[in-house]
């Protein structure tokens, strides 16, 4: 072996230590706060409830049926409306989060870049307060008596002396509060790679508003929009604090749903199996994102 192949190898060998140095503590960080928690989580699906909550074996999908409904006493679709409310709010909230977060990126894309900067820190400023924090703000604004409550009233939209709190309008209200900074940056992102001579060639061609958001606008900020729309909806699919505080308990979701079975329902199965829901839903969403982003041309991946 040549003098300069032993110099190489050395070189390789300390390039390796140095890769595993630098490596090692963040892998090992995942691994046993990310992927042992996880493994623990999906054995634990798949056991049998004990006396007293704790799963013990043998191996069933007991949990997975009780998931669907089915119990000792036959069937009840109490778990399948908590699963089709949360579809349902994290639905509506992303809709809603869209439809505010468009117009806000756009004219935030248009300001000078001094302003520019400081409405994108207004955006983000306020998810910088803890979340129960926000929450017992809403609560204090949604509040029988309240000037929005009262508004609601005269409208007829609520009853008398009945607030917007507790509601499922003040846990969508929440949803889009929290949510929507997870939005508007994709979205700012793309509007900052926009191509405004599209849009001009369609207003040249007499291009109404609404037909030139859809054909110069839209596909420009699609990767923008796919990126948000998995911040947004797959962490409102499993939310808890927003419908425990503003819903006060009649807006249950399938996060609160996981939290009352490893707490006072006392069936860890059953909220192993509601959190794997989640965890699915959330691998399902990144594989739809990332196959949507190959067919962009590696846009959203870029956004991200």
């Amino acid at each position: 072996m040549s003098q300069a192949d032993v110099v190489w190898r050395r070189r390789q060998r300390r390039e390796t230590r140095h890769l595993l140095v630098s490596v090692l503590p963040g892998a090992l960080w995942i691994f046993i706060f990310l992927v042992l928690p996880s493994a623990y989580l999906m054995s634990v699906a798949f056991m049998t409830n004990g006396g007293f909550g704790q799963p013990q074996m043998p191996l069933t999908l007991d949990a997975f049926r009780n998931l669907a409904g089915f119990g000792f006493l036959g069937w009840s679709p109490g778990n399948l409306y908590t699963l089709w409310r949360s579809i349902f709010q994290s639905v509506i909230s992303l809709a809603l989060v869209v439809l505010v977060a468009y117009p806000v990126a756009w004219y935030i894309s248009l300001c000078r870049p001094r302003l520019r900067a400081i409405m994108l820190l207004a955006v983000v400023v306020p998810s910088w307060t803890n979340q129960v924090i926000r929450a017992f703000g809403w609560m204090n604004l949604l509040s029988p008596g309240t000037p929005l409550s009262s508004l609601a009233e005269k409208m007829g939209l609520i009853a008398p002396n009945m607030g917007l709190f507790p509601s499922d309008f003040a846990v969508t209200l929440g949803l889009v509060y929290n949510f929507l900074p997870f939005m508007v940056l994709p979205l700012y992102a793309a509007f900052e790679k926009l191509d405004h001579a599209q849009i001009e060639a369609a207003r040249d061609l007499y291009a109404s508003p609404l037909r030139t958001f859809f054909v110069a606008v839209l596909p420009q900020t699609l990767p923008g929009l796919l990126a948000g729309s998995v911040l947004v909806a797959i962490p409102a699919f499993g939310m808890y604090v927003i419908p425990e505080l503003l819903g006060g308990g009649r807006s249950q979701m399938l996060g609160n749903l996981v939290a009352s079975q490893f707490g006072e329902a006392a069936n860890w199965p059953l909220g192993a199996a509601g959190a794997l829901l989640m965890l699915l839903a959330t691998l399902m969403g990144l594989f739809i994102l990332r196959r949507m982003g190959r067919r962009l041309g590696g846009g959203t991946e870029m956004v991200i």
